[in-house]
């Protein structure tokens, strides 16, 4: 067990790192996503088609883009992803046609698949030049808690925004102004994070991404690294899909509950919706800050991992029959309970994943778990959409919990599949 009361290093690149997220998670739009495509005339499918799109164009490009951050260069990695995050702000804050949208989500892909996997890499990288790599966990943990606190922000920014202009379009372009300041925080990254990577002369150039190949694809060979990834990944591609469609349940609470009738009904939904993403990502900042201390109460990480995948599973089905049921109140606290386990898991599924990567292929190797998760996110956003659309969104969300818990038995961690750790 990991000492845990060693203290983590509050320097420069703690501060940066901390920022890159806080930043990171000022995407305006989100918490109002599925209402402002809605509000385009588009069915809950074709919503689901553009999330497909995004995961899919993601997909194609989380390998290369892996790999191509392992051999020259993460940090360049990060600041193009930011370039292509800017530009598909544009085009949604300019156009509004299905297929003018999905562009914008290939451009979106683009910066996802750059910077997925990458950044952690960097983190894990800073920690190895350090020598606290045991402290992982807890130093990702307080590191993601300043992203969870950028969206609790984000939350009642958009919620402002929303309110006093009554344009849901605008957020788009708002979000252009942290990106850019995030940018800025990138270029200032020391170049020493890109460990051992070559960069002097086009031979070294390609024999670094040609042993960089090589180990990433001894990780598809590898039956117990191929679980650990594809544990987290499922689980979070899940997540990733059914976490918006908490937006209709409020407006349908708002409806049902009748919270300030002197508003007009898109500045009731502002306020509301608003408020509960601030408590949401309030709580996620604490429940990523406490992840190491919730992991020590189980006997190892696996169980941890485990245990908060069941419990996942067991909350998503109690929104969807609460949906249904049209108990919109305990869906909300069910939502919110998913979205604290999510942030539980997610700084103890990046240590699991390390234990069994070595660092020479930890952007490549994080990028395969992003890789899956996309994988995951975009077969299961046409498949939510079209039950929603079919079935209603209560059993939408009940029948995806139902799909999970067949998905979870085939991808649960064994012990045994740490008893060797790479070198």
């Amino acid at each position: 067990m990991v000492d845990q009361k060693r203290k983590i290093p509050r320097d420069r690149l703690f501060y940066q790192f901390s920022a890159y997220g806080f930043l990171k998670n000022l995407r305006f739009f989100e918490p109002f996503i599925i209402l402002i495509f809605r509000s385009y005339g588009l069915s809950f499918f074709a919503i689901g088609l553009l999330y497909s799109i995004r995961d899919l164009a993601t997909n194609i490009l989380e390998i290369p883009t892996g790999l191509l951050a392992d051999s020259f260069g993460r940090k360049k990695a990060m600041i193009g992803a930011f370039l292509s995050y800017i530009l598909s702000f544009l085009v949604l804050y300019l156009f509004s046609q299905f297929w003018v949208l999905a562009l914008a989500m290939v451009l979106f892909a683009c910066g996802e698949a750059f910077r997925s996997g990458t950044h952690k890499s960097l983190i894990l990288a800073y920690l190895k030049i350090k020598s606290i790599s045991d402290l992982k966990v807890a130093y990702y943990g307080l590191t993601r808690s300043a992203s969870q606190m950028g969206s609790a922000l984000n939350a009642l920014v958009a919620a402002g925004l929303v309110f006093y202009t009554g344009d849901y379009r605008v957020m788009f372009l708002a979000s252009i102004i942290p990106y850019a300041l995030d940018l800025v925080n990138l270029a200032f990254y020391p170049a020493q994070l890109d460990e051992e990577i070559t960069t002097s002369g086009r031979k070294g150039i390609w024999s670094n991404l040609k042993e960089t190949m090589s180990s990433f694809v001894g990780i598809f060979q590898d039956g117990r690294q191929l679980r650990t990834i594809q544990n987290s990944a499922s689980f979070t591609g899940a997540f990733k899909t059914a976490k918006d469609y908490l937006q209709p349940v409020l407006a349908a609470w708002v409806l049902s509950a009748a919270f300030f009738p002197e508003l007009e009904i898109t500045q009731r939904e502002a306020v509301v919706i608003g408020l509960v993403y601030f408590v949401i990502y309030l709580l996620t900042s604490l429940a990523s800050r406490k992840a190491y201390l919730i992991s020590g109460l189980f006997r190892s990480l696996t169980k941890a991992v485990n245990i908060t995948f069941l419990a996942g599973i067991a909350l998503l089905l109690a929104a969807g029959i609460l949906t249904h049921l049209a108990l919109e109140t305990l869906a909300v606290l069910c939502f919110i309970g998913l979205f604290l386990v999510n942030n539980i898991r997610r700084p103890i599924n990046v240590g699991l994943i390390s234990d069994q990567l070595s660092s020479r292929i930890m952007a490549s190797g994080l990028s395969a778990e992003s890789l899956s998760t996309t994988l995951f996110a975009a077969i299961f956003a046409p498949t939510l959409g079209f039950l929603v659309d079919r079935f209603g969104l209560g059993n939408g969300l009940s029948m995806l919990g139902l799909m999970m818990f067949l998905i979870f038995l085939p991808v649960r961690v064994l012990d045994d599949d740490f008893t060797e750790r790479p070198v």
